[in-house]
């Protein structure tokens, strides 16, 4: 009986040990599948943070904690910044070489008097489209740009190109003195952007949204970051999910203008802005320039920009049509008279009658009919509208409905 019992006994912790050796090796099964997925999440945020840089330099993942009741950033992931890790993606790209321009030594005092930013040739491709055509110019330092033209034209392309988070088809770029190499990272240091696309993250507040953008620059440019901000009448304790789209437009351009860097890159500060904002945004631009840096910024509206800018390149399908100083736009629009008359004059009445008044009989009239109505543009030979005036006295034609003098619309540049 006694033996049985002790068999049983045996048998039992003989299948206890069993249960338990398969036990051990399940849980270590279920740990290796469990750091098998965790190398495919890293991989996942790393091949995504690449794709981050490419829409603006925004992190694969951000966490905010607490830490003596202030909001602290834990960073993981995200696209290089200065001193930043680049995840594998973009360090493949690093060690790659674009074309590089001749004539100008990088850094040292040689750097300080070649232009803020050079271009040799430089284009983009995507497929059989040209989204910029070769482009070669100089831009001095000290000068704000305005790069005008259509959507479509290239402009966000040049400036992606230029921080290099678009790769070059051909040509070369430096940008104060450093040249366009791999993925940008050395331009980076050098010069600050502005995306013109929002994508950022709704959870953070304002104030850690910026400390994560100006990760790797210096401690003074979250200072200054945060003083725009507070400029700019930006909530920096609200989550950037409530706020509108010329918020989120604002909180990027604060963080733009924050380090201290000799060149910026602006695409679309201005746009999703009231004309109020847009006042102090162009105020805070003159204020950069006249700090000594030099600042390339993107619109499609002359308005906007002519009264800042201190020249003005135009483009349209990818290719440089005018560069111009700001001078030289005033002259132009000062020589531009247009006329609208009422409707039910006609078009062929309106060009006659012009015509034979005697206005600028060596230049052709442009009339357009819209709505009824009927646009009537001429291009003054000394600049002044009174003669002009005087001889439309004797057409007749009703009086005009709207005169306007020194002002060109973006598609009238293009046109003259």
């Amino acid at each position: 009986m006694v033996g049985r019992r002790a068999q049983s006994e045996l048998e039992g912790r003989a299948a206890r040990c069993v249960g338990a050796r398969a036990a051990r090796a399940a849980r270590r099964a279920r740990l290796r599948l469990a750091r098998l997925a965790a190398r495919l999440v890293r991989r996942r945020r790393s091949r995504a943070a690449g794709r981050g840089a490419a829409r603006g330099g925004l992190p694969a993942r951000a966490d905010v904690r607490r830490r003596g009741g202030a909001e602290v950033l834990r960073r993981s992931g995200g696209t290089a910044a200065a001193g930043s890790r680049l995840p594998p993606a973009r360090k493949r790209l690093r060690g790659s070489r674009a074309p590089v321009l001749s004539g100008h030594a990088r850094g040292g005092d040689a750097a300080l008097s070649a232009p803020a930013v050079e271009l040799a040739g430089l284009s983009r491709d995507y497929g059989a489209r040209t989204a910029l055509a070769p482009l070669s110019l100089a831009i001095g330092a000290g000068e704000l740009v305005g790069l005008l033209g259509p959507n479509g034209s290239g402009k966000s392309t040049l400036l992606r190109m230029l921080v290099g988070l678009v790769r070059p088809t051909a040509g070369a770029a430096r940008v104060a003195g450093v040249a366009l190499r791999g993925d940008g990272l050395a331009v980076r240091r050098v010069a600050s952007f502005a995306p013109g696309e929002i994508a950022l993250y709704g959870e953070l507040s304002a104030r850690a949204h910026l400390d994560w953008l100006l990760r790797g620059r210096a401690r003074e440019a979250y200072a200054r970051a945060h003083s725009l901000a507070e400029r700019l009448g930006l909530p920096l304790g609200a989550r950037v999910r409530s706020f509108s789209h010329g918020m989120k437009r604002q909180l990027l351009l604060a963080a733009a203008l924050a380090p201290d860097v000799p060149v910026r890159l602006l695409d679309e500060p201005t746009e999703g802005l009231d004309p109020t904002k847009r006042g102090e945004v162009l105020a805070l631009l003159r204020e950069d320039r006249a700090a000594g840096r030099t600042l390339v910024l993107s619109s499609h509206h002359l308005g906007e920009v002519d009264a800042v800018c201190t020249r003005l390149l135009f483009l349209s399908a990818g290719k440089l049509v005018a560069d111009e100083d700001a001078r030289a736009l005033e002259r132009r629009a000062s020589a531009l008279l247009r006329l609208r008359f009422p409707a039910g004059v006609g078009a062929e009445r309106v060009a006659g009658e012009l015509a034979r008044a005697g206005l600028a009989p060596s230049r052709t009239w442009q009339v357009a009919g819209e709505d009824g109505q009927v646009w009537a543009s001429c291009r003054l030979e000394a600049g002044d509208p009174r003669a002009a005036f005087a001889r439309l006295a004797t057409a007749e034609l009703p009086a005009p409905t709207a005169v306007q003098h020194g002002r060109l619309s973006l598609a009238e540049l293009y046109h003259e």
